[in-house]
């Protein structure tokens, strides 16, 4: 599927406006990505304005009391990167090592917390396996090369941004932003649904997180690998959460199924509502998330979680209920320090384009102006108070 993309926001040119707006809505933390493009836009070739813009950012978040956490990788690649092959390039692990160094060498004193990859497994399944984005493989064993490399170039910038970043404000904290749903069978009855969940979760949950916790991965029908650099690359876990998903095996197709079939057939017990873009609501796996992965040992930020509602009256009610399951984690044990929702404002929502929207903010993309909706305001005194009111 192809869409076309655009000025979006304009967050670029406007983020001074923009941080006004977040610092009234009482966030206390604002989540970006630095475009990795922008910062070399042809190899080897850095730019001094991109990075004195991030700065400029990153000082006037601080400057209300803001705290900023960079991502370095969003999905998108620079298009030198793109003509040399990707992330199926083993030299993209120095390339992005380079990158790493100049980011970190411009915010190190200003940013305390970064991401290194966003939603590594998730780029795998979309870029060379789906084919859903460029260059629109799918191609196992590309997708097993790409794993590897992403692994790798994770573990070296976690090493970088320990070694360059100086914040003033206590150590550097870096992670990785996994995206880490809840997988259940369609078919609980059926052993094939229940196999299928299982090798689905492994492939997609645990083997990235075994890797940059233990040293180790493995894939169903692939032999152990070792990336002994990447053991213990994580300072915390950042969490992204938005559904579960249903399972149900396909003897010619994988254990992924078209999820709409798939959901539908699964809701007729359980009546699991949906969003905008079909993804079921169910936030008591946000809280088997947040358990599980507590189990880690690793402090918790739900770098993203949010839902692209018509009707913003259900995207409040989305919000709150998943607040509810992560105050229950929190009482369980789980230490979670932070929340991000996805997102501030209207997106760009890749091979969807313009239609869904996630954001707090409204964005007419034909006037580029904001506008607060009642569920940002009510977000809004959740963070001005550090507490979630009881609604009946």
């Amino acid at each position: 599927m192809r869409t076309a993309s655009g000025l979006a926001c304009d967050h670029y040119r406007r983020f001074r406006d923009d941080v006004e707006l977040i610092s009234r809505l009482g966030h206390t933390a604002y989540r970006f990505s630095v475009e990795w493009s922008r910062i070399e836009p042809a190899q080897g070739q850095f730019d001094a304005q991109a990075l004195a813009h991030y700065r400029e950012l990153v000082d006037a978040l601080r400057q209300r009391g803001i705290t900023p956490i960079v991502t370095l990788h969003h999905f998108t690649n620079p298009l030198w990167l793109a003509r040399a092959g990707g992330w199926t390039n083993p030299s993209v692990i120095e390339w992005f090592s380079r990158y790493t160094e100049q980011v970190a060498d411009a915010l190190g004193d200003r940013v305390r917390y970064w991401l290194t990859i966003n939603e590594p497994m998730v780029y795998i399944y979309m870029h060379h396996l789906t084919g859903e984005g460029p260059p629109g493989a799918s191609d196992p064993q590309q997708a097993m090369r790409v794993l590897e490399h992403l692994i790798r170039a994770h573990a070296a910038s976690y090493r970088i941004l320990h070694q360059r970043v100086r914040p003033a404000d206590g150590p550097v904290q870096v992670s990785v932003a996994s995206y880490l749903p809840v997988f259940v069978p369609c078919r609980p009855w059926w052993p094939l649904d229940r196999v299928a969940t299982l090798i689905t979760d492994r492939m997609f949950n645990a083997a990235f997180l075994d890797a940059v916790t233990q040293g180790r991965w493995a894939l169903p029908g692939a032999a152990k690998r070792r990336i002994s650099e990447a053991k213990g690359t994580l300072d915390f876990l950042g969490v992204n959460y938005y559904r579960r998903h249903v399972i149900r095996f396909r003897p010619f197709g994988g254990v992924w199924a078209a999820e709409s079939c798939d959901v539908a057939h699964h809701r007729r017990h359980e009546k699991e509502s949906t969003s905008w873009m079909h993804w079921g609501v169910h936030p008591e796996s946000f809280f088997v998330t947040l358990t599980r992965w507590a189990g880690l040992g690793l402090p918790i930020l739900v770098t993203e979680n949010g839902t692209p509602m018509a009707d913003d009256a259900r995207r409040w009610s989305y919000i709150y209920r998943h607040l509810q399951q992560l105050a229950r984690a929190l009482e369980a044990g789980a230490q979670i320090f932070g929340y991000c929702y996805w997102s501030l404002m209207d997106n760009y929502e890749w091979s969807h384009g313009f239609r869904p929207r996630f954001g707090l903010v409204e964005v007419d993309y034909r006037t580029q102006e904001r506008r607060p909706r009642a569920s940002a305001l009510k977000f809004a005194e959740v963070c001005r108070t550090n507490r979630l009111v009881i609604e009946r």
